[in-house]
């Protein structure tokens, strides 16, 4: 009996810390999750893109003005050079059907294509130069190849107007974007330490503002680089063109000085058979 009371002496004082502590243990975790459930409610501001863009920083603000603004330049220019490109390339290879079926040099109006109209220009202007008996000795075919080479390098610098802005767009965009995110962190570290908690509530909008920057960046950059790519082959592609109808062109005059060289030599044979 003395034994059972020591015993029941001890077990009441250890039971009735275990139930303190069980009860302590219950009543952090409902103090927890009812802090967490006002934290939630209590968020600065939503987390949609136009809520997060609404919030930010001014610099945050201009950031992703600038980049939406690059990614609206970069769809227009695609757009208008794709339309441009389709409809330069079409003439000019219906052109090319032209002067491949004509063996002689076009005259002047009579290209479909405004480029290959004025090679067409070029090569009667520098025929018409040479004349009378120096025809036969001249170089006004190596004179002509040099004027349609000048011409095919003016048309296609030409068409490339624009792709270099997307050149731009695509190596610039990302590391604006990413300037945006570093001004945003850095306002969120601010904010950590004005308000003395590491919460995320706290900290996860400006976060999440940052990151936003740095998601417009690349989506602004990701098509220019595509973009400028794509156009580079058209460009190369269409210039070949251009090199196609200035060795047609050439060859054109070649046979147009070999025939009047021709019927210059044949001129004073037939006047010495008159004379005889």
């Amino acid at each position: 009996m003395r034994f059972h009371r020591q015993m029941c002496a001890v077990a009441r004082p250890m039971a009735a810390g275990v139930l303190a502590t069980v009860f302590a243990l219950a009543f952090s975790q409902v103090a927890t999750a009812a802090e967490a459930s006002v934290s939630l409610n209590t968020l600065p501001h939503g987390l949609s893109p136009w809520s997060m863009f609404r919030q930010a920083d001014g610099i945050v603000k201009t950031v992703i003005l600038i980049l939406l603004i690059a990614s609206f330049i970069t769809w227009t220019i695609w757009v208008a050079k794709s339309l441009e490109l389709r409809k330069l390339r079409k003439t000019l290879r219906q052109t090319l059907v032209d002067l491949n079926n004509t063996p002689n040099l076009p005259a002047d109006g009579e290209s479909r294509d405004p480029i290959v109209s004025v090679m067409v220009t070029a090569a009667h202007k520098e025929l018409a130069l040479v004349t009378g008996p120096q025809l036969a000795t001249s170089s006004v075919t190596e004179r002509v190849a040099a004027r349609l080479e000048r011409i095919e390098a003016a048309a296609g610098a030409k068409v490339s107007n624009g792709t270099g802005i997307l050149a731009t767009i695509g190596s610039t965009a990302p590391f604006v974007g990413l300037f945006g995110t570093v001004w945003g962190i850095m306002n969120s570290f601010i904010g950590i330490s004005e308000a003395k908690t590491t919460s995320l509530v706290v900290v996860a909008p400006g976060i999440a503002e940052a990151l936003l920057a740095t998601a417009i960046g690349l989506v602004a950059a990701i098509p220019a680089v595509l973009f400028f790519n794509v156009f580079a082959k058209s460009i190369t592609a269409y210039r070949a063109l251009l090199v196609d109808a200035g060795t047609y062109i050439s060859c054109a005059v070649s046979r147009e000085v070999d025939r009047r060289a021709n019927a210059q030599e044949g001129e004073p044979r037939r006047h010495v058979a008159a004379v005889r």
